[in-house]
């Protein structure tokens, strides 16, 4: 007797249903992720309102220091204490990627001037300049960068930081999207209601109608099974 089944099952191998990638995951070239960065409750404020600067210098050289750890950002800003201290979340659209993982690497500030986007310093290298070990990527292009939630603020202000976030991605350009925002501390990601896996803000899963059923599925869905074919 033949058996006829229409459907699927995959597995996932990034061990993150939330689509997020881990810090020691290698970044791909032109991936959007989740990153974070640590400052000032005053700039904070900037920042979301009128968005990055370049820093002008750094471990590798000019640009945006962000880290898809979340430990990180939350070391800094280092000279102030730990209650005052705001972590954004951030949407990174890295583009061209350039590993860094030794002391004096040829393109340590270079990277930026020879076709690369963001350059890239896994956990636990053993550069002398990353004492901690975290994870830390550079982003040339601050338009690269969008902040998308706060992952931390001090209770005095965290109410205010997100309503300007949620202000920011309302405006032209940003998120004018009617779900509900369910990162961390006040928004930045989409849950999709197929596949239950985070879509980045703007960035909807792709979703189709099965030829077997005729159901809406999403592409990322770990299962389907169209229904009387079993």
């Amino acid at each position: 007797m033949s058996v006829r089944f229409l459907g699927w099952e995959v597995t996932y191998d990034d061990d993150s249903p939330g689509g997020q990638l881990q810090a020691s995951q290698v970044p791909r070239d032109r991936g959007v992720y989740t990153m974070y960065h640590g400052t000032t409750v005053d700039n904070a404020r900037g920042i979301i309102a009128n968005g990055f600067r370049q820093s002008l210098g750094g471990m590798l050289g000019k640009g945006v220091y962000v880290s898809r750890d979340q430990n990180k950002a939350d070391r800094y800003p280092i000279k102030i204490g730990p209650s005052k201290r705001v972590v954004l979340e951030l949407r990174v659209r890295v583009g061209r990627v350039k590993r860094i993982d030794t002391d004096n690497h040829p393109m340590q500030y270079t990277w930026s001037t020879l076709g690369y986007d963001t350059a890239w310093v896994p956990p636990n290298c053993g550069m002398k300049a990353v004492p901690s070990g975290l994870e830390e990527d550079c982003v040339f292009d601050p338009t690269r960068v969008e902040v998308v939630g706060v992952a931390r603020a001090p209770d005095d202000v965290l109410t205010e930081l997100q309503q300007l976030v949620a202000a920011s991605l309302r405006t032209p350009g940003g998120s004018a999207s009617g779900t509900a925002l369910q990162a961390r501390g006040g928004g930045g990601v989409e849950l999709c209601s197929l596949c239950k896996r985070k879509t980045q803000l703007g960035h909807p899963h792709v979703t189709l109608l099965c030829w077997g059923c005729g159901q809406n599925i999403c592409t990322l869905m770990t299962k389907h099974q169209c229904p009387g074919h079993f």
